[in-house]
């Protein structure tokens, strides 16, 4: 302090005298004191603070980044099964088809086998049946056959001898025309 007593009294620079350089000096000295304390208590707080932000940001980055890959995967396993699935599910209705195609064959072969059964059957009820009726036709011819040589003859016609005689006669034309 002395220094500046002694450049002050030879008409130098007096750190006292505010409106010469003195107000300046003391505003440097009181800046520059106060900058530990406030680098300490203001900015100290700001850079974690910013520190902080920019490893949070960082950090979401990361998360965002690393949920976008694993979303990435997911769409291409998705995309995957899908391909699987509509693979399989192309396979299953083949061999649906060809199951049904099979199906259907087995069913038209049999509804063949079935109405050639029925038609085989009819033809056998029919042949069955005419021969019902030819026989019957044969009973009824004999009997006018007898009832005419009665009439013709004048005599009872009919005995068993008669009858076989004229079932063979009326059988062997039978034969014969078929």
């Amino acid at each position: 302090m002395l220094l500046f007593l002694t450049f002050a009294s030879e008409g130098g620079f007096d750190p006292l005298n505010m409106t010469g350089g003195g107000n300046l000096f003391w505003t440097w000295v009181i800046f520059l004191g106060s900058v530990p304390f406030m680098w300490k208590l203001v900015m100290g707080p700001i850079t974690n603070a910013l520190e902080e932000r920019d490893s949070t940001a960082a950090r979401a980055i990361g998360a965002a980044e690393k949920a976008s890959a694993e979303a990435e995967k997911a769409r291409a396993d998705v995309e995957i099964a899908l391909g699987e699935a509509q693979a399989g599910a192309a396979k299953l209705l083949q061999e649906a088809r060809e199951r049904a195609e099979v199906r259907e064959h087995e069913i038209v072969q049999a509804a063949k086998q079935e109405a050639s059964q029925m038609v085989e059957n009819a033809r056998k009820t029919i042949r069955a049946e005419q021969d019902k009726a030819l026989s019957a036709i044969r009973n009824e011819v004999v009997e006018l056959t007898f009832t005419a040589a009665g009439k013709v003859l004048e005599r009872n016609v009919g005995n068993d001898d008669d009858r076989r005689m004229v079932t063979e006669l009326i059988g062997g034309q039978g034969a014969a025309q078929n």
